[in-house]
Parts: C-alpha cells; structure tokens; sequence
C-alpha cells in the first residue's frame, strides 16, 4: 500500500491550511480517506500508484506541504480513521516527511521504503514533477484545470470558456510543461509500484 503523510510548512504564516487540503484531496479514492492525523497534518492510505502521484502533485501544487510517500504494508482490517491505522508503510511515510521536512530540498516530497535504489528514482522523478506543479501561475492553472489528459481539440473550447483565443490556451500549455508531466507521471508511479514488487 502507499501511505501520505502530509504536513504543512508554516503554519503560524499561513493559517490552518488543513480543510483545504482536504477539500482537494477528496476525489482521491483511497483505502483509508484523508483525514487530519495531527494538528497541521494529513494522511491517507491508497491502493493505487497513479492516485499516490496525483494526491501527491494535488499537495505539491501551493509549495505549502512536506510531503512523505510511504510504501510498504499497513496493518489489516484498517481501522475506521486514519490516526488509528499502523504498519511499515505508516512508519516510512513518517520517516519520509521528516527527512524532507529538515531538508533543504526545495519541492519538499521524499519517498521511504524497502528498496533504497528504486526509492531515490521514485523520489527524483516526483521532484521534476512537483517542480513543474509548482512554478505554474495561476493563469496556466486556470487553462489546465479546464483540460483532460490525452483528449484532443479541446483548446478551443476552453479558449471560449475563458474568453480568450485558442493561442493563449496553446501557449499556457506550453509553457507550463502540461504535456510532459503527464507522459512522466506513469513513470512515477510505476516506480512506486516497483518498491512494493521487490520485497
């Protein structure tokens, strides 16, 4: 299983960042739903690699979280809230978003789990992508929220949408890298995939 442990940055600057959090989390299927584990923390657990890097590009996005991705296994049946819940995989999450919460890494994701080498390729190719979450204006992300992965011709729509010309839509595309962190994401996943295979 893959288990997200997510705390906030700079509470006393920010405020409780937590319900929203929550709020953009809950289209994430997972195991055990995120919920609020500690004051100014969040955890979930999940079944699925691809939904792990979407929860964890969802949290990347406002450069406000440390977010750990533990992989390995959780104790079953799992409990009803996610404070209750226990196993290796709860422990690596722990240990990954302490270690990047005392970094200096910019995109604060780090990975744990059994198999260090896969691990770091795991945790790399998350940070390309957090990156490219992260430096996107909030013009681009009105442009992006209104596309579909994979779909074709949808510019124009989302042009007339906004109210603005299918260039503009072009160009926010471009710039925000939109297409390429979509063909990495599987990479990403997959290598998450992998620490659970190796065992």
């Amino acid at each position: 299983m893959f288990t997200l442990t997510i705390n906030q940055r700079d509470r006393k600057r920010d405020g409780d960042l937590v319900p929203q959090l929550l709020k953009d989390l809950r289209h994430i299927p997972a195991r055990l739903d995120f919920d609020r584990s500690v004051e100014d923390e969040v955890q979930g657990i999940l079944d699925c690699p691809h939904q792990t890097v979407d929860a964890a590009l969802i949290a990347l996005r406002s450069g406000r979280w440390n977010v750990g991705i533990g992989v390995g296994p959780v104790n079953e049946p799992l409990p009803n809230q996610i404070k209750d819940a226990s196993g290796h995989g709860l422990v690596y999450a722990r240990r990954a978003v302490d270690r990047v919460r005392n970094s200096k890494e910019r995109i604060r994701v780090s990975v744990d789990g059994p198999t260090p080498e896969i691990v770091n390729d795991a945790e790399a190719i998350l940070r390309l992508l957090g990156n490219l979450v992260e430096k996107r204006t909030v013009a681009e992300w009105r442009v992006l929220e209104l596309l579909t992965p994979g779909v074709r011709g949808q510019q124009k729509a989302v042009a007339a949408e906004l109210g603005i010309t299918a260039q503009a839509v072009s160009k926010a595309i471009t710039r925000s890298q939109w297409n390429e962190e979509h063909a990495a994401r599987p990479a990403a996943a997959r290598l998450l995939n992998m620490i659970l295979e190796v065992r």
